[in-house]
């Protein structure tokens, strides 16, 4: 016994091998080895047999060409009485065999249901008849089809197909190029998991298709026969039953259960759909680039050895969102917007209506003055990387990145060679002939990030593109992505929560909440003002909201006085809804009551002490104002002696409180 293995399991679970492999046993124990290959070949067993393959074989084309359209529908298109119709594609696996042959017979026979109207219509007449028990075997076989397909759709991530269709590829290029090819496993299982079963099928065919020779007697029902005369030979044909079915199994095991599928769900990238860090603690400090207020300047296509884009004239945008998402978006050719928000602003479905992908949100797109609202995804010549990035695992790297080059008509050896480029600048040349699964996650959204700018989209939409990245591999992608933007024609879209991503990366921000754009400026615009308390936060400041009350005084939403020097950003009037910003750095911390200048001063208790490169930050509340953060130097936190839950005093100048109003 292993270790580790209670014997209470252990005993019932051998008791039950043993339940299911003694019978088998006895069917070896039991065959007639001498005279196996004679009772084999007889002239009943033969004509039997071959029987048994027809009917198995056209039970399983009938399966196919019903159940698939069957599985696709209850996979994907929701439908009133969905679970009713699974209810009745499992019914023929509970149902007694019998019970399923008298009610075929009560539907299809001579006084059946569509029995007679068959007959007078098309002469055909299914009880008695090959073809009766043809659909006899489709009827108890076909569930297993049905079951293994909607299984392996219902796993088959959407954005698969969805990001195939960005990348230029049609309905039918996508269903051959990416959904058969995931699909195959799970098809090829159902396929034969189906034949097996009309291949063994007893019950429904005695009942409804009757047992004449060379008609309807199938190899089970020989079986049945032989039983009563021959019994040695009745286990010799059990045996070859046996056989049969062992084989499919065995053929069966791991390689065609789904692997595909499963492999398609494992590839996305570790840590797509990580947590941001709300304060962009990590990056602030990034040796390439610090929290530059402005966007870096940067030569206009720089270091760009891409095939040419778009044409700027030919790619501005304008749309006009609704549902979800409200407000209108222009840009012209050659902007790069950083859109940000909390999760549930919108941000990923902003993407989404412009792709025409989402019921959320409907986008009226125009993109370079032509209308694309009602072109399908396919022929708006819009690339898109999801949070996953979705890479076909099916293909390699340098497949998956030539993937949309082929779909818009560019030869194999060219689209091949410009995807290997492609690969090379974002530093995965070397593992071009690698599959996703053999990627780590930063390879993987990187190949992704290659396979969309070698598209060469009139409009791009990245989705976190750089989430999965690590700090080092991080910063010099965005370098890449940068450098390549600058001479990119079209309008890129990127979804961040990374504020140097949006500073350094972006012409744009565009703040969403709640499917609404609250601000929609330059970075440093948005760096000095911003008007969302969740940007403020994003961009390491303190975020206040409250109102405009008289002389410069702001009163807070969570209670509590804050003075401020009045200055041009200040509401006119009281009662204005604003939004107080308080620089970390600008908060002092005292062991002691401060006297002199600050006019804000509140007691508090420190909460949390963070490292953000060579400087602390302290988290502290107060039952006066809402929490506050501080960054100080760590040298001035051991002169104070901070630890969790000292108590301390914090000081804000009026001046330094910039107030915008909401």
């Amino acid at each position: 016994m292993r270790r580790g293995v209670p014997a209470g399991l252990l005993v019932p679970a051998l008791v039950g091998v043993a339940f299911l492999l003694l019978p088998l046993v006895g069917v070896l124990a039991r065959t007639d080895w001498p005279s196996l290959l004679h009772h084999l070949t007889t002239p009943q067993v033969t004509q039997a047999l071959r029987l048994s393959l027809v009917v198995s074989g056209w039970a399983l084309l009938l399966s196919l060409l019903m159940g698939v359209p069957l599985a696709w529908l209850l996979a994907r298109v929701p439908f009133p009485g969905k679970a009713l119709v699974r209810s009745l594609v499992l019914l023929p696996m509970v149902l007694p065999p019998t019970v399923g042959g008298v009610a075929l017979l009560l539907a299809f026979g001579r006084r059946g249901v569509l029995g007679p109207w068959l007959e007078s219509t098309f002469g055909l007449t299914l009880p008695f008849h090959t073809a009766g028990a043809v659909v006899a075997a489709a009827f108890v076989a076909m569930p297993f089809l049905v079951i293994s397909l909607e299984g392996a759709l219902a796993g088959l991530r959407p954005s698969l197909e969805e990001t195939a269709a960005s990348l230029g590829a049609g309905p039918l290029r996508v269903f051959a190029t990416v959904t058969l090819p995931l699909l195959a496993p799970a098809l090829a299982a159902g396929a034969a998991l189906t034949w097996a079963r009309a291949l063994g099928e007893f019950g429904a065919t005695i009942t409804f298709a009757g047992n004449l020779p060379g008609a309807t007697q199938t190899l089970p029902l020989q079986v049945y026969l032989l039983l009563q005369d021959s019994p040695e030979a009745a286990t010799s044909v059990s045996l070859l039953l046996l056989v049969i079915a062992m084989a499919v199994l065995v053929a069966l095991r791991g390689r065609w259960t789904g692997g595909a599928v499963r492999e398609a769900r494992a590839t996305s990238p570790q840590g797509a759909a990580a947590p941001a860090d709300p304060a962009g603690f990590a990056e602030l400090g990034a040796p390439e680039e610090g929290p530059t207020l402005e966007k870096p300047p940067i030569r206009p296509g720089a270091g760009a050895t891409s095939a040419p884009a778009p044409a700027a004239e030919e790619s501005d945008l304008r749309a006009e969102l609704t549902g979800y998402t409200r407000f209108p978006l222009t840009a012209p050719a050659g902007t790069t917007i950083a859109v940000v928000g909390p999760n549930g602003a919108g941000k990923t479905t902003l993407l989404r209506a412009l792709l025409g992908l989402t019921p959320r949100a409907h986008a009226e797109v125009l993109l370079g003055g032509r209308d694309v609202t009602r072109l399908p995804t396919h022929r708006r010549e819009v690339a898109w990387v999801p949070q996953d990035g979705a890479l076909f695992p099916h293909l390699s790297a340098l497949a998956n990145t030539a993937y949309g080059l082929r779909a818009r008509g560019v030869p194999r050896a060219e689209a091949r060679r410009q995807a290997r480029e492609w690969l090379t600048r974002l530093g995965v040349g070397e593992l071009a002939g690698r599959r996703p699964a053999q990627l780590s996650g930063g390879q993987a959204q990187r190949v992704a990030l290659a396979r969309a700018l070698a598209a060469r989209p009139r409009l791009l939409l990245l989705d976190e593109p750089l989430a999965a990245l690590d700090q080092t591999t991080r910063a010099r992608v965005r370098h890449t992505l940068r450098r390549h933007l600058a001479g990119f024609g079209g309008v890129c879209l990127i979804v961040t929560h990374d504020p140097v991503e949006a500073v350094s990366l972006a012409d744009r921000v565009l703040v969403l909440e709640g499917g609404e754009a609250v601000q929609d400026a330059p970075p440093a615009e948005v760096t000095r003002h911003p008007r969302s308390p969740w940007v403020a936060r994003m961009l390491g400041g303190n975020a206040w909201e409250g109102t405009a009350g008289p002389d410069g005084t702001v009163e807070l939403a969570g209670g509590g006085l804050l003075t401020t020097a009045p200055g041009e950003a200040t509401p006119p009037g009281p009662g204005a809804p604003v939004l107080a910003v308080i620089a970390p750095e600008a908060v002092s911390l005292h062991l002691a009551r401060p006297e002199g200048s600050p006019r804000n001063v509140w007691a508090g208790t420190v909460r949390e002490l963070t490292a953000v490169g060579s400087r602390l930050r302290v988290l502290v509340t107060s039952p006066e104002v809402p929490a506050l953060v501080a960054e100080i130097t760590p040298a001035a936190a051991a002169d104070l002696g901070l630890t969790d839950g000292t108590r301390v005093w914090t000081a804000v100048k009026a001046t330094e409180v910039t107030v915008v109003g909401l």
